[in-house]
């Protein structure tokens, strides 16, 4: 995806969020949770983070055995390639150690969903108060604000045609494996991201009439970004956190696919379990299948409710 294709879309999401004046009676959020009920996609998506998101909450309590112990050991020979597959007292079968899969699946997920949410709000926080202020200095702060939202946004732009992948390695690479660098590595990656979509979003909402209301009474420039036009910004950018959770769980798995992950492989996360099962492949295939699955599943969770939630509040498809 090319740096054009990547602005457009983030600019068309910031767009979205316009208010049509022709709109009556029901509030934008209101509309569009209406719409969200009645789209299959969207109720697919939900239920499939709930569960999720239970299974990383209460998950570890329910799992039957420690995800580090290795009660089983000696029934697996991962050298001469014998492992052990479902059965009654391990549904998932053991892992190349002797470790319960199952009871790893469900404390994994907790690691899972901890990275990929403060992966994203180290992205939404840092890019919003970027956006927020390249936002402002564009839409009220003349001349001199414009020019200083020109060099801000050609940064963001640099880092937006750089791969995501490929930056969060490298800045995971110079960091040092840690679980803390793959939150970080993910959460640089975003930045960019949000901080285009709200200062779009903000200079939609500039032109509104209620800004320059706001403008003809007197109230001071700093007091209408806060209280008028940066509230009435923020729609698109909680549909992109929606997403960039998505995007946040499959890059943090891909790093420590990579093995840039926490360097602690006995604790169970989704990503490192990948990392681990990809020397067994040829011989105990569904070691990778579970973690693999679980990730993809996941994504497409956020993703289904993310899409939904941006053609809810597409005012060309509101009836």
């Amino acid at each position: 995806m090319t740096v054009s294709t990547k602005t457009e879309k983030i600019d068309r999401l910031a767009a979205l969020t316009q208010r049509n004046e022709a709109t009556v009676g029901a509030s934008l959020w209101r509309e569009a949770f209406r719409r969200l009920r009645a789209n299959k996609m969207a109720v697919i998506g939900a239920v499939i983070i709930a569960l999720f998101a239970l299974v990383a909450v209460v998950g570890p309590w329910f799992a039957p055995y420690s995800p580090t112990a290795q009660t089983w050991r000696g029934e697996v020979f991962a050298n001469q390639g014998k492992f052990v597959g479902m059965r009654g007292e391990n549904w998932f079968g053991l892992d190349h150690l002797g470790r319960d899969l199952f009871s790893r699946m469900l404390v994994g997920a907790r690691q899972t969903l901890l990275v990929g949410v403060v992966s994203m709000l180290i992205g939404l926080v840092v890019g919003a108060l970027i956006g927020m202020l390249s936002g402002a200095a564009a839409t009220l702060g003349g001349k001199p604000g414009q020019r200083i939202d020109t060099v801000v946004m050609r940064f963001i732009d640099i880092m937006l045609s750089l791969p995501s992948l490929l930056l969060a390695v490298s800045i995971a690479a110079v960091m040092g494996q840690s679980l803390t660098t793959v939150m970080i590595a993910v959460g640089v990656v975003q930045i960019p991201i949000f901080a285009r979509l709200l200062r779009g979003s903000m200079l939609a909402q500039g032109g509104a009439d209620y800004v320059l209301a706001a403008k003809a009474l007197g109230v001071r420039k700093k007091r209408i970004v806060v209280t008028q036009i940066l509230p009435n910004s923020l729609s698109p950018v909680i549909v992109q956190a929606t997403l960039s959770l998505a995007t946040a769980i499959i890059e943090a798995a891909a790093l420590s696919y990579l093995g840039l992950g926490n360097p602690d492989p006995a604790i169970p996360e989704w990503g490192v379990m990948l990392s681990q099962a990809q020397r067994f492949f040829d011989n105990e295939p569904m070691m990778a299948v579970y973690p693999a699955v679980g990730i993809i599943i996941t994504a497409l969770g956020f993703t289904l409710l993310g899409e939904a939630m941006r053609e809810a509040l597409d005012p060309k498809l509101r009836g």
